[in-house]
């Protein structure tokens, strides 16, 4: 069983910075793909940025040199991280981690999701 845990959210200024971090345990295996999502209060869920288990990184252009996605790989843990800087009242979402396992035929799995809030 596949678990995803979120962390790191909250209130920020704009211009702020804030780090989330996802922790995706159980068993799978490369090749995957961690991304990031979020969804704007009326507004459909939209890409961030990800990263897969080959270090190819993609971010959507919305948040392109704003936004630094990591990752880090411990025993029976896979952690990606995203570092969020200049922070504007437009990044205010929740924010979702996706563990994406469709590259071997699996499924793709979701976060519980982590409120950012960017006002002044």
């Amino acid at each position: 069983q596949v678990q995803l845990v979120e962390s790191g959210g909250g209130l920020v200024q704009p211009g702020g910075s804030l780090r989330l971090s996802c922790a995706a345990s159980g068993r799978f295996f490369s090749p995957y793909r961690m991304a990031w999502y979020r969804q704007a209060p009326g507004k459909q869920r939209e890409f961030v940025a990800s990263i897969t288990s080959f270090g190819l990184i993609t971010y959507a252009d919305s948040v392109r040199g704003r936004f630094t996605i990591s990752g880090d790989n411990a025993k029976n843990t896979v952690t990606v991280f995203v570092e969020m800087n200049s922070l504007k009242f437009e990044d205010t979402a929740v924010y979702y981690c996706s563990l994406d396992l469709r590259m071997r035929g699996g499924t793709e799995y979701w976060g519980q999701g982590t409120q950012v809030t960017v006002s002044s």
